[in-house]
């Protein structure tokens, strides 16, 4: 991960967006093509000669919600470990709305409004005070977007919508603690994101499993203890913490039991500590936000199949000249770095000055 991490800012433009024509770094993208493509476990054994290393890549890697077996199941693990090498995996202050706060206090400066709470169930039957506008930007899936455009868009392009595949889904729980999880292994304590697994070959089985369409005995867990690091997460001597294991799409199965049996395994009296949680299956991440597709949370499957072509050749641009996607299924996928929209508006205002 050195090249990569002592490189972050030149390397983070040519891999967070679309595959660029001229890459700043074209050796050092060529060399990180090298690794991603393999599968985790692969890399892992021929790079890390101890366990322990192996297993901290598995749970990085584990964050492609691939099996670690298939190929590009390893690109995850060299990408976000070269971004924790260089400037660390942050969380917001105040939470992840306060994020949305930022630009939202932003866009005002520029005599922006914004509406929420606006159901849109078809592009042709908007508002007029939302139709006037020259480009629409939709962060939805590909075939949401389907849905939404309709006659809108070529039959070619929605024929490829129609295609998009969906991932696995996640069973979250969010936590109200007495106190800080009682980790076995004190460094836990200094971490935000702990991945909780084991070793390789146990993470490893863990997402086989959710990738064959069953639920493991022995989840893969991530889990966040934001409330460590940022006070106004929690009530003065009270902890938070969420934790998500990856499940087949749509799954109605409840985890719980076993998540935290896997929390309790690394983090004994973890349950004692629990003053409420609130359990989410899929459906209920759906219903919280339709973009979470059977509780896909990365906005498509992340195989390399679809990787490569998500959603479609045009990336952000539609058959319709004034109508873009800038969801996580556009590149550069999933996560919480906002650069799917930052592409899709720099090419529509491109377009638009042409």
């Amino acid at each position: 991960m050195r090249p990569f991490a002592e490189h972050w800012s030149g390397f983070a433009s040519d891999v967070l967006g679309p595959l660029p024509s001229v890459p700043r770094h074209p050796l050092l993208l060529t060399r990180f093509g090298m690794r991603a493509l393999l599968s985790a476990r692969t890399l892992a054994r021929n790079t890390f000669r101890h366990e322990r290393a192996r297993a901290a890549f598995a749970g990085i890697a584990a964050h492609s919600v691939l099996s670690l077996d298939e190929p590009s199941s390893a690109a995850a693990g060299v990408l976000l470990g070269a971004a924790l090498h260089s400037v660390g995996w942050p969380v917001p202050r105040g939470g992840a709305q306060s994020i949305t706060r930022a630009l939202c206090s932003y866009l005002a400066e520029f005599g922006s409004s914004i509406t929420t709470s606006m159901r849109v169930e078809n592009l042709a039957k908007l508002p007029n005070s939302v139709a006037q506008y020259d480009v629409t930007l939709c962060d939805v899936t590909p075939r949401q977007l389907l849905q939404l455009a309709g006659d809108r868009l070529s039959p070619s392009y929605r024929n490829q919508l129609a295609k998009y595949r969906y991932g696995p889904g996640v069973f979250k729980v969010d936590y109200a603690l007495r106190e800080p999880i009682p980790w076995k292994a004190a460094d836990c304590l200094r971490a935000a994101t702990v991945h909780l697994g084991g070793s390789f070959d146990e993470i490893a089985a863990s997402e086989a499993a959710m990738r064959g369409g069953n639920h493991a005995e022995r989840p893969f867990v991530l889990l966040a203890q934001p409330s460590l690091f940022d006070p106004s997460r929690a009530p003065d001597g009270r902890h938070t913490a969420w934790a998500y294991c990856h499940v087949p799409n749509g799954s109605t199965f409840d985890m719980l039991s076993r998540l935290e049996g896997q929390i309790e395994r690394f983090a004994p009296g973890f349950c004692d500590c629990i003053l409420a949680r609130r359990v989410f299956l899929p459906a209920a991440l759906e219903a919280m936000d339709a973009n979470l597709v059977g509780g896909d949370v990365s906005g498509g499957a992340m195989d390399l199949r679809q990787l490569l072509f998500r959603p479609t050749w045009r990336h952000y641009a539609t058959s319709a000249p004034d109508l873009y996607l800038c969801s996580a299924s556009t590149p550069p996928g999933g996560g919480v770095h906002g650069m799917c929209g930052y592409h899709a508006a720099r090419l529509a205002v491109s377009r638009l000055r042409t």
